[in-house]
């Protein structure tokens, strides 16, 4: 079966492959969190920083090597890039599952960040390479659709396997071998030269200031996303639902982001140069939502859908337009460079979030989400006044 790319058509195996990419690069720090509290039973001499490493030092490393990435694929092969940082991973896992000493977990966990740093860049770089025009838009959307959908999948098989015993919870770490024996199919499939008319051709170099812009934009709408993962649980409980119900409602903000990929290009269709607009509306009305006070089940879960839904929608977008302001043999170097922003917001959002509580004298969860909330529609307001002119918030070519 061949598949359309804007350029003409490679094999649905090579597209397979490229999938198999877009669903392995959440995966550091997914086998962690779940199992918190089992990591320090098991080793209950464990102190906070250790078990905090844990989760810490995989984000770490791959920013280094996000950025490296990008830079050596400008020159390097590719294809062979992505096996060393897919190797890497994956023996990685394999080292997480054979641990027996919280030392060697943190060693482990942090040489998989390195191998996981070196291909997320490829994970939207290929695409960018293989597509272009509205197949790119669209397959940027299945990638992050392929994404969040394994990351909800992943999690939910975390809990499981944790139960059997704990290592196998790394198990999800050997997703990558797919990837592996699905290269060939990549590497017997050569990308079309984009088009002369192509938007990337009218760069001869990257355009470092709306690269810069879709950064801060990226920064910004990862951070007030964050706070529905950092700070359900908390709501949940002070609301007296059931534990459970934090992970229910987590996952359905996951699956919200996935939803908008598959329907992307119907979305900008629909929405044309408000589309960011209103996927800031949408994200911002969902956190408020979940601020209101005497939240209940159904409220939550809608709050979050809503602004997992607007999210969705905008982050495959920045990627293209990244893509689009710079030449065809700089595009993955543009794109490890805004990708990088969203490590770094996972890394600082704690603080910032502590910051704030701290500033405005107060311990309710809920007040991060009416803040978050409130800034998304702050920004819906600068996108809705700028939106003829900026091609960030608004239009691009």
């Amino acid at each position: 079966m061949a598949i359309k790319t804007g350029k003409g058509t490679i094999p649905l195996i090579a597209l397979v492959a490229i999938w198999s990419i877009s669903a392995i690069v959440s995966l550091p720090g997914l086998a962690i969190s779940p199992i918190l509290d089992e990591i320090n039973t098991i080793f209950p001499k464990a102190s906070n920083l250790e078990i905090s490493m844990l989760e810490s030092l995989p984000s770490l490393m791959i920013i280094p090597f996000m950025l490296l990435a990008g830079r050596w694929s400008v020159r390097g092969n590719k294809i062979r890039l992505l096996v060393i940082g897919t190797s890497i991973f994956l023996i990685s896992g394999i080292g997480c599952m054979l641990s027996r000493t919280l030392t060697e977990l943190i060693i482990t966990s942090t040489i998989l960040g390195v191998g996981a740093g070196m291909i997320i860049p490829l994970s939207t770089g290929l695409i960018v390479d293989y597509f272009t025009g509205d197949e790119r838009v669209r397959q940027l959307g299945i990638s992050s659709a392929v994404n969040n959908l394994t990351l909800v999948l992943a999690t939910s098989a975390v809990g499981y396997l944790a139960d059997i015993e704990w290592h196998f919870a790394f198990g999800v770490y050997l997703l990558p071998a797919i990837t592996l024996l699905l290269v060939p199919a990549l590497s017997h499939t050569r990308p079309e030269p984009e088009p002369k008319d192509g938007a990337q051709h009218r760069q001869e170099s990257i355009n470092l200031g709306m690269i810069l812009a879709l950064m801060g934009f990226y920064f910004a709408i990862t951070f007030l996303s964050l706070i529905v993962t950092f700070n359900t649980s908390y709501v949940v409980s002070d609301a007296k639902l059931h534990s459970s119900d934090s992970g229910v409602i987590i996952s359905l903000f996951f699956l919200a982001i996935m939803a908008p990929g598959f329907i992307l290009n119907s979305i900008i269709g629909l929405c044309g140069r408000w589309v960011n607009f209103w996927s800031l509306v949408v994200m911002g009305l969902g956190l408020i939502i979940m601020a209101l006070p005497h939240s209940s089940f159904t409220l939550l879960a809608i709050g979050a859908t809503l602004a997992g839904f607007g999210y969705g929608v905008m982050q495959p977008i920045i990627y293209d337009k990244a893509a689009t302001n710079s030449p065809p043999h700089l595009a993955t170097l543009a794109l490890s460079l805004v990708m990088v922003v969203n490590y770094l917001a996972i890394l600082v959002a704690p603080f910032i979030i502590d910051f704030a509580d701290r500033l405005a004298h107060t311990s309710d969860p809920r007040f991060a989400y009416l803040l978050n909330g409130i800034i998304s529609l702050c920004i819906a307001a600068i996108a809705l006044f700028t939106l003829r002119r900026s091609r960030v918030l608004g239009s691009d070519d």
